[in-house]
């Protein structure tokens, strides 16, 4: 008996292993090519029973987890330096490829995190985990794009055969792009004009920041 839950669990981590490669650049190309009406999808399928959650695309946490993970993969083919560590818990953070990953993935959860705050403070309602929780899925989907933008960036300006312009350029677009989306999207959640709602998001970014520094900061000292 045990033996065939063990075989029925190997049977279902194959086929959602095996999924990925479909739903993955599925998903993806929905985020880029419809980001607001992929973030509206993932609000509705929060109502939603588990078992049949997101059960044509990847749920947004693994869409973005998936990302980090591919162009950290990406960034080693492309013979990326190692990040030099000049403190011990840099040392420990680039021991391995998984405490890179786990990092990174922090990082990038970041904005939508204090994104999705902003959003349920504005709104009046009370901060806790279940009103979060629709909102950080929704920019988690945002985010999947900006790994790929500021990844790519980052390759280009550690490889010196690649003028630093190109990876300039890709940053530059994928910003604007996440800034005229975010300025739509709290417009659209808010109802409010869109300055407003730019100066909403840009001050979550800045928020966002003002969190990541210090914590760079430590992880250079110590």
């Amino acid at each position: 008996m045990d033996f065939m839950k063990i075989l029925r669990s190997f049977e279902e981590f194959i086929f959602e292993a095996t999924s990925w490669l479909i739903f993955y650049p599925l998903t993806m190309w929905r985020i880029i090519r419809r980001p607001l009406a992929t973030m509206d999808y993932s609000d509705r399928e929060q109502a939603d029973s588990e078992e049949k959650r997101y059960d044509d695309a990847l749920s947004p946490p693994l869409v973005l987890l998936a990302t980090i993970v591919l162009w950290n993969l990406i960034g080693i083919e492309a013979h990326v330096p190692e990040l030099e560590a000049g403190s011990a818990a840099m040392k420990t953070l680039t021991a391995s490829q998984q405490n890179l990953v786990l990092f990174r993935s922090l990082v990038f959860s970041l904005i939508p995190l204090v994104s999705a705050a902003s959003l349920v403070h504005r709104q009046g309602k009370r901060l806790s985990r279940e009103s979060l929780r629709a909102p950080f899925y929704a920019q988690c989907y945002l985010a999947a794009p900006c790994v790929m933008v500021v990844s790519a960036g980052g390759i280009v300006f550690q490889r010196h055969d690649i003028p630093n312009l190109i990876g300039l350029t890709v940053m530059i677009v994928g910003a604007v792009w996440f800034l005229i989306v975010q300025t739509v999207w709290f417009r659209h959640k808010l109802s409010i004009g869109y300055v407003k709602a730019a100066a909403i998001a840009l001050w979550a970014i800045v928020r966002a920041l003002a969190i990541l520094v210090p914590v760079l900061v430590v992880l250079a000292l110590f």
